[in-house]
């Protein structure tokens, strides 16, 4: 029994042994864990740093190390709300609003214990200094710095985004005299991601595609996204083209946080190709907008040498001065810059998965992500180190900016639309959005010989703190220091809308008579619908014209189009009433003369247009409403080609113009579902710029010789002519070659470069008879062209209702080349093919959703583009 109990005290001991060396080998394997962790955070972080315990590490929320996965945006705002919750002292969260997809933008907040005591203070004290009235007595000795820290504005750059949990983290948690002076004297408005949409999009791609053992051949999968990718929002829109336009409620939300704050400095962390280095400004001298002052690139090139030094001091590659430009202001990088303060772009070469083969040799994600948070930590010390100058320059900014006004010639603007409210609404919000005062006129005017009108025309002055934003929206630009650009050469906004402007002078401002300050504008509705037992006509002129139109489709109303303008009575008052009205006779609906009424009504307040009653069919002058000359119309049935090869913005441009503008369906079809698709089901089919190879040309030509109406834009006019699909013939630019001229191979960048269409407006004289100008009320509009599609005129001068004239050019660049090959050109042109037609349209009627100028004329080409008389087509007897 002893030798028994002897035994079994051995195995007590021997198991009890077992199980320490187990708890003590779980303790060291998780402490060699914990220690790796702690590694891989320290390849990112700066040395000698002690950090809060009590803040959560990026691995304790997102539940992967940084770089090991690409954060999710839903992770990264669950990181930047437990940050804010761990350390309410020195972060605030805040939410600017919610994307498309309903995802929020957050906005840390991140500061002194100190100073978020008195935030709202800080904030409206640093504001006076954009104020040049109070500017000159405000004390900027203890004020803080505000700096705006964005990350990947393009979803698939996404190591700026990554990078900003290690920035939250460091700024949360990091201890010692050097935080705590740094975040005494700033102020840190902290965007986590500038694209959530996008972000999420590219993050579940690449990281579906992760390989346990990373793969580098940049032919994987992992590296070559499915059409449309990550760069883009939910609309496939660049969000980084439209910080001036703000058409996105992203832009939008951002600019009133922007605007509520005023920053010293804004970065903008992007990506580049995978075999660049690292890039910050400045950018290339000679294409800087002029707009911009010298002291503005002075100070950039200043907080450069915080970038060189902290690059240099973890060995990283950098180039500046290179490549990149500062010319468009709706950039990130450019739009502080006329507003005070400095826009800064990183871009970083790109390992747009986990680890990418370059001619530089692997890329890893991590190191990617570690350049991007080194750049946010140099901005910080040079903002800190700086402090005094940037503040400074802010004030002297806007006090130079007023004192420019003073003494220019052009003491405002007068803008707007007689016809249409709509789109002078949208551009009085957007110059609002801006911080810009937008004024009524006390009565008519002329300016020019052009008459303005109370109530439908509006006043900007120039004589605001905003009044460089005022001349970038205004301007038109002819001259150039440089003829490379990375983006477009010319955006002046009211070209753009299609509104009727002028610069006034000091003598034709002063007729003006400003009026009161608009808040908000108001609907110019001419009166209440009221109900008719006859019919209802209305006007075609109102932006949301097609929108109501296709409401009353879908309602089941049977509509028609004026194809000659005609002059009635109502109610003892005459009425003219222009191409493109449309009449609704009551009696032909199947819907009761009451339910008709409800519907019109219905859709004159959602849209706010005005729907006239008419109860006798004689006009006054032109043809009564029983003329043939009122053609019945056909719902829209409509499809866009999409997918690879497809060019994502032209396409996302339509898609958001249908949807949010004028609330039409359109079916978006990948080349093989088209290839498979019964095409009866659809009367309108959209092709924008891009590369339809694989598509079956002989079922879309048979489509339209069956009567569809096929819609190309831009580059998709040149793909259907070459494959036989349209008559469309071309001119060609005449490159002059001077071979006594020897241009050395330095020289290639810069003359090739010059003859590239980067984006310029010009003026296209229209035919107002034609169906495609229904409800045009001008002889010109401003189109947008980026192409290097230039259309010969047809034979049949009924076929090209738009052209250009011999001097086309209303702003940007162009080549003598280019100028010469779209002089007498044609912007549209209309073919038919059996009892089909199409409509070739060679510019970009929606560019980024502010060319409102040529909404009308897309939107004419869906709803009639089918009643287009061929050139043969006669009239029965």
């Amino acid at each position: 029994m002893s030798e028994f109990r002897v035994a079994n005290a051995y195995l007590s001991h021997y198991i009890n042994l077992i199980f320490m060396k187990k708890i003590l080998f779980i303790f060291c394997f998780t402490s060699v864990l914990n220690n790796l962790f702690a590694q891989e955070l320290s390849y990112y972080l700066p040395e000698s740093v002690s950090y809060n315990p009590a803040i959560p590490k990026p691995k304790e929320i997102i539940h992967h190390e940084v770089g090991e996965w690409h954060i999710t945006h839903d992770r990264l705002v669950n990181y930047m709300s437990a940050i804010a919750l761990a350390a309410p002292d020195r972060v605030k969260i805040e939410t600017m609003g919610f994307t498309y997809e309903r995802r929020p933008q957050v906005l840390l907040i991140i500061t002194s214990p100190k100073n978020h005591q008195r935030l709202e203070e800080i904030r409206k004290q640093h504001l006076l200094l954009s104020d040049p009235k109070v500017s000159a007595s405000v004390n900027i000795d203890n004020m803080p710095i505000v700096v705006w820290i964005g990350h990947s504005i393009h979803g698939n750059e996404a190591s700026g985004s990554n990078a900003s949990l290690l920035s939250a983290y460091y700024l949360a948690a990091a201890q010692g005299k050097a935080i705590d002076e740094l975040l005494e004297n700033t102020v840190i408005l902290f965007d986590p991601s500038f694209n959530p949409d996008g972000l999420q999009r590219f993050s579940t791609w690449v990281n579906q595609h992760k390989s346990k053992n990373l793969v580098t051949n940049s032919s994987s999968r992992e590296f070559n996204e499915v059409w449309p990718g990550g760069r883009f929002n939910h609309y496939w829109f660049d969000l980084n083209r439209d910080w001036l336009p703000s058409v996105h409620v992203e832009s939008q939300n951002r600019l009133q946080w922007f605007h509520r704050w005023n920053p010293n400095i804004l970065t903008d962390h992007h990506e580049q190709g995978s075999n660049a280095s690292f890039f910050f400004q400045p950018g290339v001298p000679s294409r800087v907008n002029p707009l911009t002052p010298e002291k503005n690139q002075e100070l950039t090139g200043k907080l450069g040498k915080y970038h060189a030094k902290f690059l240099d001091k973890i060995g990283s590659l950098y180039f500046t001065k290179e490549n990149y430009d500062d010319f468009y202001y709706g950039k990130g990088s450019t739009y502080p810059d006329i507003n005070g303060a400095i826009g800064i772009l990183f871009e970083q070469a790109s390992s747009r998965g986990h680890a990418q083969q370059t001619s530089n040799g692997i890329l890893k994600f991590q190191f990617t992500i570690k350049n991007q948070f080194t750049a946010t930590l140099s901005t910080l010390e040079g903002a800190k180190e700086l402090r005094k100058e940037f503040l400074e320059w802010q004030r002297e900014f806007y006090k130079s900016s007023m004192e420019e006004s003073a003494t220019s010639s052009i003491k405002g603007y007068v803008f707007g639309d007689a016809t249409d409210i709509s789109k002078t609404k949208l551009f009085i919000q957007m110059l609002q959005r801006h911080q810009i005062k937008v004024f009524e006129l006390q009565k008519d005017f002329v300016v020019d010989g052009q008459k303005f009108q109370k109530g439908h025309h509006y006043l900007v002055p120039s004589n605001q703190s905003k009044y460089k934003i005022i001349r970038t929206i205004f301007d038109k630009t002819l001259t150039y220091r440089d003829s490379l650009f990375y983006d477009i050469t010319a955006w002046t906004m009211p070209l753009a809308f299609g509104l009727d402007y002028k610069e006034l002078t000091a003598d034709s401002y002063s007729a003006t008579q400003q009026g009161s300050l608009v808040e908000i504008v108001e609907s110019k509705v001419e009166s209440k619908i009221k109900q008719s037992d006859y019919a209802y006509i209305m006007r075609w002129d109102n932006l949301y014209a097609p929108a109501a139109l296709f409401e009353l489709q879908s309602s089941g109303l049977i509509t028609k189009v004026a194809t000659s303008p005609i002059k009635l009575e109502i109610n003892g008052e005459k009425y003219s009433f222009d191409y493109g009205s449309i009449l609704i006779p009551v009696k032909m609906q199947n819907l009761s003369s009451e339910k008709t009424f409800e519907i019109l009504e219905n859709v004159s307040k959602k849209y706010e247009l005005s729907i006239t009653e008419v109860n006798s069919g004689t006009s006054v002058v032109g043809v009564d409403l029983g003329s043939s000359k009122f053609v019945s119309l056909t719902k829209p049935s409509l499809a866009m080609l999409v997918g690879t090869g497809v060019n994502a913005t032209d396409a996302g441009e339509i898609w958001h113009l249908l949807d949010q503008r004028m609330n039409i369906p359109s079916t978006h079809l990948e080349i093989a579902t088209f290839n498979q698709t019964d095409l009866s089901k659809f009367n309108s089919m959209i092709l924008v710029g891009g590369n339809y190879a694989n598509l079956n040309k002989e079922k879309l030509k048979s489509w339209v010789q069956e009567g569809g109406v096929l819609i190309l834009t831009e580059e998709a006019v040149s793909w259907a002519a070459q494959n036989g699909i349209s008559d469309v013939k071309f001119k060609k630019p005449k490159i002059a070659v001077d071979s006594t001229v020897r241009v050395n191979y330095i020289g290639r960048e810069q003359i090739d470069g010059a003859q590239q269409m980067s984006g310029a407006i010009f003026g296209a004289q229209i035919d107002l008879t034609h169906p495609l100008a229904y409800g045009y009320n001008q002889k010109m509009v401003s189109l947008f062209k980026a192409n290097k599609v230039f259309m010969e005129k047809s034979k049949n001068s009924y076929a090209t209702p738009f052209f250009y004239g011999t001097t086309p050019l209303q702003s940007g660049w162009i080549s003598k080349e280019n100028k010469d090959a779209i002089k007498n050109s044609a912007s549209v042109i209309v073919n038919t093919i059996g009892i089909g037609r199409i409509i070739n349209i060679a510019d970009n009627p929606n560019f980024r959703a502010f060319w409102l100028g040529g909404t009308k004329l897309f939107m004419n080409a869906i709803f009639f583009g089918n009643i287009i008389e061929s050139a043969s087509a006669r009239t029965e007897e």
